[in-house]
């Protein structure tokens, strides 16, 4: 794996979501590194990754009340471990769990292992709520999928922040996940 600054040079064999993704960060003038790898199935993988870009890569889950009616980004540390009930009483909904595939295609663009940040400008109609645990904010970098789950990116935070989640029309909610036994 190699380290690249911004877009890939040439656009054949990438999905039209990730070119989507580059367009509009470099349209908001966000810098990004970015490195290409097989899709990460392994926490070895992931760790390769992490190692590349020099950052502890986001742990992006997209989760659903039972009623499948609110539909919930959650950006958390890699290295956390996600508690249900402890997310559900910070954010009053009861009976969170995982969203379907066919949801996350719906409202974010995106497919199973490529959940990330990015698929929020996919959002139109802002019917996805973003999440970020209080340690992801606290880091100068972050890492996310630029919609695919064959590429990876590390950017700064306040760039996301204050530059991307305006464009998307999207605010965040900080939430505080011990992620402990």
């Amino acid at each position: 794996m190699e380290l690249y600054d911004g877009r890939p040079i040439s656009e054949d064999g990438r999905l039209s979501r990730e070119i989507r993704t580059y367009d509009f960060l470099d349209n908001l003038d966000i810098k990004y590194k970015r490195t290409d790898h097989e899709p990460a199935n392994t926490m070895k993988a992931c760790n390769e990754i992490d190692a590349v870009l020099d950052i502890l890569i986001c742990k992006n889950l997209f989760l659903c009340n039972r009623q499948r009616t609110k539909f919930y980004l959650l950006m958390m540390p890699g290295d956390k471990k996600f508690k249900t009930k402890e997310l559900s009483s910070q954010i009053n909904s009861a009976r969170l769990s995982f969203a379907d595939a066919e949801d996350m295609l719906k409202y974010l663009d995106i497919e199973p292992g490529a959940v990330s940040v990015m698929g929020l400008m996919n959002d139109k109609n802002t019917d996805v709520e973003l999440l970020i645990d209080e340690d992801v904010l606290k880091g100068e970098y972050l890492g996310c999928h630029p919609c695919v789950c064959t590429s990876s990116l590390k950017m700064k935070t306040a760039d996301v922040i204050e530059k991307f989640l305006p464009a998307t029309g999207h605010d965040y909610t900080t939430v505080h996940l011990v992620g402990e036994d």
